[in-house]
């Protein structure tokens, strides 16, 4: 039965998030959270996971999702849900891309939904920041740490670095931490 709700779930996410698997975390922690399928620290882990194993995002979360819920089989309901819309969607619109693809409509519709995109993805940040920053110890030594960490990966980001780079800082500033204690 847990199969099938994964299955739901992540249909649902899938068929009505625009813009990835940054943007599907809002849904994905809320849907998560409200079936008790991850805690909150939890979710945190897999997102940081999700994002440091190859693949997509939207993938990783939800077989990590999955399999910690309901094993292999709730890996594959879940993985398969949050994949099936994308796949279907793409498999009708290649067909009438041909004839659609310089409609102003279209332009218009793809021109709106990028600011969308965004906020969703601002939000899943606030959202997953909240728990890993905890603001009601802003002084905290720990904090300061993590304000640096996250100050040196922005600074990597605008200058381009690879991602790869970027993830290897963070997980040595991570280990670097643990070590001295912070």
């Amino acid at each position: 039965m847990i199969p099938l709700k994964l299955f739901w779930e992540f249909l649902k996410i899938g068929a009505f998030t625009f813009g990835g698997g940054y943007a599907m975390l809002p849904l994905i922690q809320e849907a998560v959270l409200r079936n008790g399928w991850l805690t909150e620290t939890q979710l945190v882990d897999f997102v940081a996971v999700s994002e440091s194993t190859p693949g997509p995002f939207a993938i990783n979360i939800s077989t990590y999702t999955g399999v910690r819920t309901a094993g292999i089989m709730g890996a594959l309901a879940a993985t398969l849900g949050v994949v099936l819309p994308s796949f279907l969607i793409i498999l009708l619109i290649s067909g009438c891309y041909k004839k659609f693809q310089n409609s102003r409509l279209v332009k218009g519709a793809m021109q709106g939904l990028k600011p969308a995109v965004v906020a969703l993805i601002a939000a899943a940040l606030l959202s997953v920041g909240e728990n890993i920053f905890r603001f009601e110890d802003i002084l905290g030594k720990e904090n300061i740490v993590s304000a640096v960490i996250l100050l040196i990966g922005g600074f990597l980001c605008y200058k381009k670095v690879h991602p790869i780079a970027i993830i290897g800082v963070s997980a040595a500033a991570g280990v670097l931490s643990a070590a001295i204690g912070v």
